[in-house]
């Protein structure tokens, strides 16, 4: 299913979306006060930069991920539009060590497919899980699951340790799951 949703993703991806996206995102989800992590994103996923820029221009605090070794969690550094980026682990942009770590209130997930149940379907390195899992044990954080809708499928193979999203948001609606 991963490589079907890939092929999908990367059919879909049209940088038109990154607007609808953003104008969606803020006019319908209520956003707690607090940090606002989003994601470089890679290859085809959809563009959360100029969302996360203009959250980062009213005054929000917003982080990048950065990515350890497989089977932990992603840790959240400070990023600024202007900040100096690094080649992380898979060669995605990532700040560096110089910029402080963040706890995030809200959480944008990227990925390859989504159903209605709020289930996502990931990379299958586990690392938003794994992060999802340690931010609800620390308190409550907002996930909203990005993607285009045409990544939607009927449902989505989960397993036991999978999180659930609380939203989905994408260029066409915004859905409320819990």
């Amino acid at each position: 299913m991963r490589t079907r949703m890939k092929v999908v993703r990367d059919g879909l991806a049209d940088p038109r979306a990154a607007k609808a996206l953003h104008d969606r995102l803020l006019g319908v989800v209520p956003l707690p006060p607090g940090p606002v992590a989003g994601y470089w994103p890679l290859g085809s996923e959809l563009d959360v930069l100029p969302l996360l820029r203009r959250l980062h221009g009213e005054g929000r605090a917003v982080a990048l991920p950065v990515s350890g070794p497989r089977g932990t969690p992603l840790v959240f550094r400070s990023w600024e539009p202007d900040c100096q980026m690094a080649k992380g682990r898979y060669g995605i942009a990532e700040c560096g060590e110089d910029r402080p770590v963040v706890v995030p209130a809200v959480l944008l997930v990227p990925m390859l497919a989504f159903d209605r149940a709020g289930h996502r379907l990931g990379y299958g390195a586990g690392y938003y899980d794994r992060t999802l899992a340690e931010l609800r044990a620390r308190g409550p954080v907002l996930a909203v699951g990005v993607a285009y809708a045409g990544q939607e499928v009927e449902a989505v193979p989960r397993g036991g340790y999978d999180e659930p999203l609380d939203w989905i948001v994408t260029e066409r609606e915004a859905l409320r799951l819990a």
